[in-house]
């Protein structure tokens, strides 16, 4: 087969030639020549060919120049895999982290802890209790200048961005390489909200990336106002203050509605460090942290020049404890009680109590006075005051000596023995079976199976009213009515009158060996300061919504009822009041008022005890140590009468005076003369008693107002 050449489109085309000559019979030689090899006559042929052709020599700088071209679209090329992929892996990571919150559309702002604020009877803060310290505030409510203090120091860019800002991000990243006004963050004040509501503290990437995401749904969830809103409200500005108001009470004694833009000032530098800027204890870093912010507010022009003028010339100034904090135990104590009356809690609540601001000041000032003054010197450490009123409201209670030190609260959670203020619940039991206050007793030894109790004074007296024995405090006395009437009757009675402490019936138990608070004690008395009306301590008068809505009223009624016969109750006041004329409490008179009571004292003097009242108010004091280290003979008779006087003085100051139940029978302690120390127990002590009704009259009295009361009479 011969070789041919075909011109088709004008190219040569050579097609194979088959006919050479064969190199034995019957086959053909189809090895290669040389000049068929690469480099051989063909690929000069076809060189030269080309080199023919018209323009072909600028072939090569052209192929130069898509080779170049080609380098460069491989690199964008890469950079755009590579962006690809960062972009993948990025929404990775994101997507994980994502995973690892609850699903977006079951998302949902946490509830805020609810606050109970605590008011006084004058409608005055006693103390916020919850655990935010303060109560959700608005933003109309607040002066405009205080929510633009944390736009101005946090997120100056807070109404422009999104809830990331990537420019606040890059200058904050700039300015910490640069070590530029010191390190600093690029969190929006969105997702601050977003840590404090879902996130923990740490600090981690995970943490930042779940901030973000959360951020970016707060934003297309709420409005900026919102969302200011519930940062203002959820912000720790630390000392247990969550959020602008509770902030504001802590450190100003005030709303956050009334803070002035100086005191906004420090509130909104706090944020960044609670415990390194605190005003009350690191004032000069507080003060350079707040005229930051007020630069920042006025170079943003969110206030005018002469308010920052104002500012930065009348700094703000945090308030210092007052006194001693006692109105805390008694917001403790409205606490402890609450759940009795309402159930759970789910917004903000406000407590209206009894407590009077003026007697629980005045109570705490002379508690921490005599303490002050004598505590050392008697070794007593501790006391605690209740003052009610005598159908059970709760004026005042303290504690303790100081709340911040010791938040144990002594007046109602701390069970003492009584000692001899538990006496008059044995010689009411006495009363209430035949006894009479003029009826003699023989004040002599006594012993009960091996026990022989003595007189404070180790003397005996002989024969002595029943009256007289109260008065001064005699053991034997109430030791032996104790075992005739029976100790069970005696703690019958107590029970009937409100202890509700464990009460042993023994012999003892006319001492005062069976332990019990101040609050229950001082309950139990006020049935003789009300005519025989058994009353349950109340403080709690009413608790509201925030928004008004009434969840609680206390009833007009309350109390155990009677538990005391009239007759009964004027004989007990007589014989208490008698406490004032000659007995152990004559240093606590008051001019002008009939008062009534007994004295406590343990014989190791552990404990010891005053509890009076008036016609209007009844009140107790408890003096001793915690650990139960004996004092250096303090009785009841000494200091704890001192700090009653002093209470009740302070406290009756603007009253008039209210004559005791059954008071006609007797004088006030103003009409009675008192003899000597000196003189004989038993009657010339007593003075001129010839008011008194003979002892046969007062029996005879009874006797028929008894059977009336039985028959019907």
């Amino acid at each position: 087969m011969r070789g041919y050449n075909n011109v088709a489109n004008g190219r040569d085309r050579r097609e194979p030639v088959f006919d050479a000559p064969a190199t034995q019979a019957g086959e053909l030689d189809f090895r290669l020549s040389p000049d068929d090899r690469a480099g051989g006559t063909m690929a000069r042929r076809r060189a030269s060919q080309d080199d023919d052709r018209p323009r072909r020599a600028a072939r090569p700088r052209k192929a130069k120049r898509r080779s170049g071209r080609s380098f460069f679209s491989k690199l964008v090329y890469a950079g755009l895999v590579l962006c690809l992929w960062g972009v993948i892996g990025v929404g990775g990571i994101v997507a994980y982290y994502a995973s690892q919150l609850p699903p977006i559309d079951q998302l949902t702002v946490p509830k805020r802890p609810p606050n109970i604020a605590v008011m006084a009877s004058d409608g005055s803060l006693l103390a916020n209790r919850g655990e935010t310290g303060g109560r959700t505030v608005t933003l109309k409510e607040l002066p405009p200048y205080l929510p633009k203090a944390f736009v101005a120091i946090e997120d100056r860019r807070f109404y422009d961005h999104f809830g990331i800002d990537p420019i606040g991000i890059a200058r904050a990243v700039y300015r910490n390489l640069s070590n530029s006004g010191g390190l600093q963050g690029g969190s929006t004040l969105t997702q601050q909200l977003a840590k404090n509501l879902f996130l923990t503290q740490e600090r981690t990437a995970s943490r930042k990336i779940q901030e973000a995401i959360l951020a970016l749904w707060l934003e297309r969830n709420y409005s900026k106002d919102q969302i200011l809103e519930l940062y203002l409200n959820r912000v720790y500005f630390g000392a247990g203050a969550y959020g602008v108001e509770a902030a504001a009470q802590r450190y100003y004694g005030k709303s956050a509605r009334s803070v002035s833009l100086a005191e906004a000032a420090v509130l909104a530098g706090l944020v960044q460090s609670p415990s390194r800027l605190a005003p009350n204890r690191y004032p000069e870093r507080a003060q350079a942290r707040a005229e930051l912010v007020i630069a920042a507010m006025n170079e943003l022009g969110f206030i005018t020049p002469g308010m920052t003028k104002t500012a930065l010339g009348d700094p703000a100034e945090p308030v210092r404890p007052r006194g001693a904090g006692s109105a805390n135990y008694a917001a403790d104590y409205v606490m402890d009680v609450l759940d009795d009356f309402v159930g759970t809690i789910e917004s903000d609540i406000v407590v209206s109590t009894t407590i009077e601001p003026a007697m629980q000041a005045a109570a705490e000032r002379v508690l921490v006075e005599e303490l002050n003054a004598k505590g050392q010197k008697f070794n007593v450490s501790q006391g605690a005051i209740v003052a009610l009123q005598p159908d059970g409201a709760v004026k005042a209670l303290v504690g303790g000596r100081n709340y911040e030190t010791s938040q144990f609260n002594r007046a109602t959670a701390a069970r003492r023995q009584p000692g001899s203020a538990f006496k008059p619940f044995v010689y009411l039991t006495a009363l209430e079976r035949g006894y009479t206050p003029d009826m003699v007793l023989e004040d002599a030894p006594v012993a009960y199976k091996g026990w022989a109790p003595k007189n404070y004074d180790r003397k005996y007296r002989g024969p002595i009213t029943i009256r007289d024995a109260l008065a001064l405090s005699l053991n034997t006395i109430a030791v032996k009515l104790n075992m005739e009437v029976g100790p069970k009757a005696v703690v019958q009675t107590a029970q009937r009158l409100g202890i509700s402490s464990p009460l042993q019936a023994n012999g003892s138990l006319a001492l005062g060996t069976s332990e019990v608070t101040p609050l229950e004690l001082v309950s139990a008395y006020a049935a003789f300061a009300n005519g025989g009306i058994g009353v349950v301590p109340y403080v709690i008068t009413q608790v509201k919504t925030t928004d008004g809505k009434l969840i609680y009223k206390r009833p007009n009624s309350g109390g155990l009822g009677r538990v005391i016969d009239p007759g009964i109750v004027a004989q007990m006041n007589d014989m208490m009041h008698n406490v004032f004329v000659i007995g152990t409490a004559q240093k606590a008179q008051i001019p002008g008022w009939s008062l009534a009571g007994k004295t406590g004292t343990t014989d190791d003097y552990k404990d010891a005890w005053f509890v009076g009242f008036s016609g209007s108010l009844v009140a107790g004091v408890w003096l001793g140590n915690d650990d139960g280290a004996l004092t250096k003979r303090v009785t009841g008779g000494n200091l704890p009468t001192e700090v009653w006087h002093n209470f009740m003085t302070a406290a009756l100051k603007d009253q008039q005076p209210v004559p005791l139940p059954g008071s006609e029978r007797f004088r006030t302690p103003a009409d009675v003369p008192v003899a000597s120390a000196g003189a004989d127990p038993r009657y010339a002590n007593a003075g001129d008693r010839s008011w008194v009704q003979p002892a046969p009259q007062r029996r005879a009295s009874r006797e028929k107002n008894f059977f009336e009361k039985l028959f019907g009479l």
